[in-house]
């Protein structure tokens, strides 16, 4: 608050201050905008009336009123939308006009679609109604499916003409486009008013002249003697000066992001899974042996409540006779006797590969390019290079022409685009890929190995309902998250450090 007389009180305060209160007694009642109080004080930046409008108010002059909105528009895949029509609705186009025997997977597959628009847009359509029948595309509610496709079109359209306020937009229709990346950004505007207190009211204009102030003593002006008689600019060498710390993700979240916007860069659409799963989806179906050392209850947490996960049995029995002796995929198998109350066990998945096969047996005859990031869990003792609890990085290239060397130009080209270009692919061996290969990366001179890859076996896919090859691969998040953000301990990504974490590298 101010003290003295009015007059007084306009003395101690700074020109921009003195300019903006005298513009403001012009019409000392109004609530005053930002563009008014610039074209009253004869300012472009808008700078100067947020300094000189904080000045008065620490004062009590004036009342700063803010008011938030937030602000919806196209991103980058919804402008492409306006042009050129939503995905759904190019691909519901291309349904409606064909006759009924040619709505067929293979026709669409053949079609002037991208093949990373086919997977993803069936899945959309699968959504509002549209089923695949041994490789048809059938559907029962033409007419529903045309409305629904028909409301979000006319949603994009309105958008193009600019943004709009979320609080007036179809609040269904910014929960779905919400979830589809790239489609709608959104933006939170605050716009703020002026008023001038009583205090600042009561001013005497005579007082608001402005004065030439003195900001720093320079060799002319002492040498000329122009500074006497000048006003100095008042500094408060006590005032504390905060260390500015602003709001950042964590490292970890920071790094998952850029490795999303990585794959989905490179054309591939995301997918996530349950926590718990079967033994039988976990590890059954990548041909793990059930005598494995992995399934044992010392690298495993199996679960008590549910202690059973069901498990169809058209799968229990493929699972079968693959592992007890090839079934018809030309392996010998495993021989033995295959357990079927073993793979209906219930766990904490120990890979995320459990949802890519699942994925697989769900799209057995639409070619995919999937990735993945999520925990997993194995009984593993904790120590600065493991953890019972991490992250794992995966992916798979499920269409008729995948092949060793589209893997491992995929990785080499994921590796180059997070800044590891030097990356060497040696042989390996897993249960469930053959061939198989381990994934080197150089770094300070020395190759480091981060995950593995390679071809999945027949005993995996066939099962799964496919006979297209499949690229696959997996990585530890938290090894390569130690190596971008130079720790040699994994607990420091997880420790509650504020200190630590501020000092990381940003993403």
């Amino acid at each position: 608050m101010t003290s003295g007389m009015p007059g007084e009180a306009g003395m101690n305060l700074r020109n921009n201050e003195r300019r903006m209160l005298k513009g403001m007694l012009s019409e000392p009642n109004s609530e005053w905008s930002l563009e008014k109080l610039l074209s009253v004080a004869e300012w472009d930046d808008q700078v100067h009336v947020a300094g000189a409008g904080k000045g008065l108010q620490e004062a009590g002059m004036v009342e700063i009123t803010e008011t938030t909105s937030r602000m919806v528009s196209l991103g980058a895949e919804g402008k492409r939308a306006a042009d050129y029509g939503l995905l759904e609705s190019r691909l519901w186009h291309w349904i409606r006009n064909k006759e009924e025997v040619q709505r067929t997977m293979s026709s669409l597959m053949s079609s002037n679609f991208d093949r990373s628009e086919t997977g993803p847009g069936i899945g959309i359509l699968k959504g509002l109604g549209v089923e695949i029948d041994s490789g048809n595309l059938v559907f029962l509610n033409e007419e529903e499916i045309s409305r629904e496709i028909d409301k979000r079109a006319e949603f994009i359209k309105s958008l193009s003409n600019g943004p709009i306020e979320s609080s007036s937009a179809d609040e269904e229709m910014i929960s779905h486009f919400s979830s589809r990346s790239g489609l709608l950004e959104f933006e939170e505007n605050t716009s703020r008013t002026w008023k001038l207190t009583k205090a600042g009211a009561s001013i005497d204009q005579s007082a608001l002249t402005e004065s030439q102030l003195i900001g720093e003593l320079t060799p002319e002006m002492l040498q000329t003697g122009s500074w006497v008689g000048g006003e100095f600019k008042p500094f408060d060498v006590q005032a504390p000066a905060p260390t500015p710390i602003g709001g950042r993700r964590h490292p970890m979240q920071s790094l998952i992001e850029r490795i999303r916007s990585v794959f989905l860069e490179m054309g591939f659409s995301e997918i996530d899974g349950d926590y718990v799963q079967s033994a039988g989806w976990n590890m059954d179906s990548l041909f793990i042996p059930q005598s494995h050392p992995a399934r044992t209850m010392q690298d495993t947490f199996y679960l008590d409540k549910p202690s059973k996960v069901e498990v169809e049995g058209s799968y229990l029995d493929l699972w079968a006779r693959v592992h007890e002796h090839g079934h018809d995929t030309g392996s010998k198998g495993w021989g033995g006797s295959f357990d079927i109350d073993e793979s209906q066990r219930a766990l904490l998945r120990t890979h995320t590969t459990v949802n890519t096969v699942r994925h697989i047996a769900e799209n057995p005859s639409i070619p995919s390019r999937v990735f993945g990031i999520g925990r997993v869990f194995r009984q593993e003792t904790i120590d600065r290079t493991h953890m019972p609890e991490f992250h794992q990085i995966e992916g798979i290239i499920h269409e008729p022409d995948a092949s060793l060397p589209m893997l491992i130009s995929t990785l080499k080209t994921f590796y180059a685009k997070m800044g590891y270009p030097d990356v060497r692919v040696r042989p390996a061996y897993f249960p469930y890929t053959e061939p198989s290969a381990e994934v080197d990366i150089l770094w300070k001179g020395e190759w480091l190995e981060l995950g593995g890859s390679g071809i999945f076996r027949p005993e995996v896919t066939e099962p799964l309902g496919t006979e297209w090859p499949v690229c696959a691969w997996g990585m530890g998040l938290e090894r390569l998250a130690m190596l971008i953000l130079g720790l040699d301990d994994i607990r420091q990504l997880y420790q509650p450090d504020l200190e630590r974490l501020r000092k990381m590298p940003l993403l």
